[in-house]
This record gives C-alpha cells, sequence and structure tokens, in this order.
C-alpha cells in the first residue's frame, strides 16, 4: 500500500507526497513535529502538519532569505535569526565574510536537536564557531535589544501557534530599535495567491516604521501555491540594490545570483497591487 502525507494549505487546497517511512514523530512544548522521506523531495521538516523545508528545494528560500539582506547591507557583522531551527540561514549567512557573529534564537530546541540529527545537510553550520545558538523566544530577545544587530532575518513558520506575534506590527517596532541606525530586516510573508490580505496588511505595518519597505519573490515548490514572498524593511539601503557586487558575486550558491537579486525585487501586476500605499 502506498503512503502519502497531505498537507491541507487552504480549506480547499493542498499538496501531497509519497512518503517511504516516518524517521521521527513528537509532540514538543510548541507544536506537532514530524520528519519523514518523501519519494520526490527526500527527508522533509513537518511542523503542525505543515511543510517547513525538504532536501531538495530548501536551497532557494534559505539562499533567498538570507543573501538578498546581506547583499545589500555594505557591512552586515552581526545578524540575529529569528526561528530558522533546521539551521538553513545560517548555513547561507556565514558565506559572507564579513559576518563575525550570527544570532539563531528559536524557541523550539527539538527542531534543532532533530535537524541537527535528520537534516544535517541543512543544518551543518550551527556548531561553526560565529554561529550562537539560543534556545529562547525570539520576540522577548528582539525587544530587550538595541542597535544591536545589522541585519534581523525573521524566518518563522506561517502565523499559527507561536508564531502569530512574529507577524505583529510591535514586533515590527521592536526589530527597528534592535537594528543599527542602518539596519535591515526580512521576514518571510507567505503566498501572494493565498495570502493577499497577510500580504497586504505586512506591508503597511513595516512601511510606517522602515523609510525603505519592498516585496520580493521566489518560486519553492512544496510552500502553497509555489510562489512566496519576502517583505524587506530598511533603514537607509535600498534592499533591491548590491552594496558590494564582489561579495555579492562570489558566493557559493545554487539559486541566488545577483542577476536573480535584482530581478526578485520586478513583481508581477497582481503582486504590485498588493504593496500599492
Amino acid at each position: 500500500m502506498d503512503l502519502w502525507f497531505t498537507e491541507k494549505q487552504t480549506q480547499d487546497f493542498g499538496i501531497t507526497a509519497k512518503t517511504t517511512r516516518t524517521l521521527h514523530t513528537e509532540r514538543t512544548q510548541f507544536q506537532d513535529l514530524a520528519i519523514i522521506e518523501t519519494v520526490e523531495w527526500g527527508r522533509m521538516l513537518v511542523l503542525d502538519g505543515c511543510v517547513m523545508t525538504t532536501l531538495r528545494d530548501e536551497f532557494v528560500y534559505h539562499e533567498m532569505i538570507a543573501h538578498v539582506p546581506l547583499s545589500a547591507h555594505p557591512n552586515p557583522e552581526k545578524i540575529l535569526v529569528v526561528g530558522g531551527g533546521d539551521g538553513g540561514v545560517m548555513r547561507e549567512l556565514i558565506k559572507h565574510h564579513t559576518v563575525k557573529q550570527a544570532v539563531l534564537a528559536e524557541i523550539d530546541g527539538r527542531v534543532i536537536e532533530l535537524s541537527k540529527q535528520y537534516l544535517p545537510e541543512i543544518a551543518v553550520a550551527l556548531n561553526d564557531p560565529r554561529v550562537d545558538v539560543r534556545v529562547i523566544d525570539g520576540i522577548a530577545h528582539v525587544s530587550d535589544r538595541v542597535a544591536e544587530y545589522d541585519v534581523i532575518i525573521v524566518d518563522s513558520t506561517d502565523p499559527i501557534g507561536p508564531a502569530v506575534g512574529l507577524f505583529a506590527k510591535e514586533f515590527y517596532q521592536a526589530i527597528s530599535r534592535a537594528l543599527k541606525p542602518d539596519g535591515i530586516f526580512v521576514a518571510q510573508s507567505e503566498s501572494p495567491f493565498l495570502h493577499g490580505d497577510l500580504i497586504r496588511r505586512v506591508q503597511n505595518d513595516v512601511a510606517e516604521i522602515f523609510p525603505v519597505t519592498k516585496l520580493y519573490l521566489a518560486s519553492i515548490p512544496t510552500y502553497p501555491s509555489g510562489l512566496w514572498s519576502f517583505t524587506v524593511g530598511s533603514k537607509v539601503y535600498d534592499p533591491a540594490v548590491i552594496a558590494d557586487p564582489q561579495r555579492a558575486g562570489g558566493l557559493q550558491t545554487r539559486c541566488y545570483t545577483p542577476e536573480l537579486h535584482s530581478a526578485a525585487f520586478s513583481l508581477p501586476r497582481f503582486v504590485q497591487e498588493l504593496v500599492v500605499r
């Protein structure tokens, strides 16, 4: 008998993948966690029934959420990642020679532990000396900081459960305080096809706080609808412009390129309509 995993992405739509085995399941302090082996996408991390990452397409998300803000900043030295316990963003951050310290604030320590065990290709950088792994509430950590970080990356799950507060205007205000005077932040902001109202709200909230607010896109097959958005708030720099072309062009990547960096901000008309203010 074939076994299939299905993520119900809306009340009327979902994706399904044929599985070969279940590697791990548990109820952590915060969420239901599963790691399964699929035929098409390899090992897959699932939280509360939603696909977080797969070995086959994870590089697109992790490269695009990391390299766009860091390449737009002329000298990103201290970085904060809120969420991202699988370690994929950290793996990308430390490719930038400017980075001296990257702090991971992940509320669920089991995500970190199990990613190291079952997704070592993604979690490979979590033992790097520049990476400071902390099992803490990222919202509380951000609220306690003032002008500390060059870049803050919000690598959150969907806006349910422990991640709801990561999409609040008050959190974006705290991020602004935690950033240095020329800081940049980025957050994943869901699918333009399925979450237009959320994108519009996030864009408006961020624009009230940051002088420069933009949206960019990437194609991630296992995420809802396959088209994914990222919201950037910047105090000074235009996030669509690469600050150091030599650094950006020298990155070892599978998706991100300097040309794609710029192109990602060229939005289809229906997405442009979501960011009109």
